[in-house]
């Protein structure tokens, strides 16, 4: 569903999965694998869950690239996948979890939990954001959105990283600023210029219930 907000645009609980090929790109959505094309850096075997009950973002972008992904966490190959490269000028974010999963033989599957952000006076905050997302379920409201830019003329968000595989004439959004509630992610990679973890918290634990959703 899409409404006209205020001079912005919002959508009631929407997912959202890039699908970028060689041929084309196509992207609708927000977010929060490491990638050796997209992320600037060698990506490990996994994915990481990323949940938030708010997410402020000033100067947003969104389009399709590819990363170089090993295909386990024993890194003997690689493997190429698809991601949705959203991206802020700046970013606040409240309520923070962030978990992944490790098989470890003999050990079973450990999870490792961050929480940060938890005092609504003292949120996440970043600057240059880059998170390669392979999946967002959230509520999402935009400020003078344009669907449907070029990535090369893209106007807002930070530019486009030396490296990034991505279609220089490929689909493109693009927002003055992004709104995002009940967000749960699943991404590859979350790449910053400064990151700042208030009230950081982290574990390691066994049982399934510590991912974030």
């Amino acid at each position: 569903m899409e409404s006209q907000v205020r001079g912005g645009t919002r959508w009631k609980r929407f997912a959202v999965v890039m699908v970028p090929s060689v041929a084309a790109a196509a992207c609708v959505g927000v977010g929060l694998a490491q990638g050796a094309l997209a992320a600037s850096f060698s990506v490990s075997g996994q994915q990481f869950k990323v949940s938030a009950s708010h997410l402020h973002g000033e100067g947003f972008a969104q389009y399709g690239g590819i990363d170089s992904v090993y295909t386990s966490p024993t890194g003997e190959k690689k493997t190429k996948v698809p991601v949705a490269i959203s991206s802020f000028d700046t970013a606040t974010i409240t309520k923070m979890c962030q978990s992944v999963a490790t098989p470890i033989p003999g050990l079973g599957t450990i999870y490792l939990r961050l929480e940060a952000g938890n005092n609504p006076d003292k949120p996440v905050t970043a600057k240059n954001l880059y998170i390669d997302v392979a999946q967002l379920d959230a509520d999402a409201e935009f400020k003078d959105i344009d669907i449907g830019v070029a990535v090369k003329d893209k106007s807002r968000g930070p530019d486009v990283k030396q490296g990034e595989s991505v279609l220089p004439g490929g689909f493109a959004q693009q927002a003055k600023s992004a709104d995002l509630t009940g967000v749960e992610q699943t991404a590859w990679a979350t790449t910053a210029g400064t990151f700042k973890l208030s009230g950081l918290s982290m574990k390691l634990g066994t049982d399934k219930k510590m991912e974030c959703f």
